[in-house]
């Protein structure tokens, strides 16, 4: 019984192993990378403090602005000097809608596409990017029965935090991607 069971096992992770399935490590950073801030276009972001707590888990020490650091940015350009400039992952547009993908007979929608659509930036505290600007976009398709409404808010508010979530993990991939790749890209400006 307990050679089968062992037998079994050994198949198990060979198949897995042989299928090309491993499990994902943490996200990759560089090491020279230092404090990140992550900012973004919405004060009080949910995918923001998201991306905090995933690059926090992969050993970034970051957060979003602070008071302090808003205040600290203002003092410095007001006497002329220069603040020590940090890595930022800005998030410059979060979109969202909804698109009807299915009507009834009367012509009212019944199915709907969310939507989700983020332009991100990596730059690191040298004002290189890291990653470069780009768009990520996501969706998924709910039912909402025009006839019987209830629990539709419920489900899209399901919906759009399981969208935010996984935007941070896509967004994560990205630099990941990127950094395990070795491709840093000046920015366009010369700079």
């Amino acid at each position: 019984m307990i050679r089968t069971r062992f037998l079994a096992a050994a198949a198990l992770a060979l198949l897995l192993a042989g299928c090309g399935f491993h499990l994902r490590s943490r996200i990759a950073l560089p090491s020279d990378l230092g404090p990140v801030l992550v900012r973004s276009a919405a004060t009080y972001s949910d995918l923001a403090y998201k991306l905090v707590r995933g690059l926090q888990a992969a050993g970034a020490d970051a957060h979003t602005p602070t008071t302090a650091d808003l205040e600290a940015a203002k003092a410095a350009a007001a006497s002329g000097d220069m603040v020590p400039r940090k890595a930022e992952l800005v998030i410059v547009s979060e979109r969202w809608g909804d698109l009807p993908i299915a009507v009834d007979a009367l012509g009212r929608a019944q199915e709907y596409s969310l939507r989700y659509a983020v332009v991100f930036v990596f730059r690191k505290a040298d004002g290189t990017d890291l990653v470069p600007q780009q768009v990520v976009e996501l969706s998924r398709d709910y039912v909402s029965p025009p006839e019987n409404a209830t629990g539709t808010t419920t489900e899209r508010e399901i919906l759009a935090d399981e969208l935010r979530r996984e935007m941070s993990a896509s967004i994560l991939r990205r630099v990941d991607g990127v950094v395990r790749a070795g491709q840093m890209v000046k920015p366009a400006d010369g700079t």
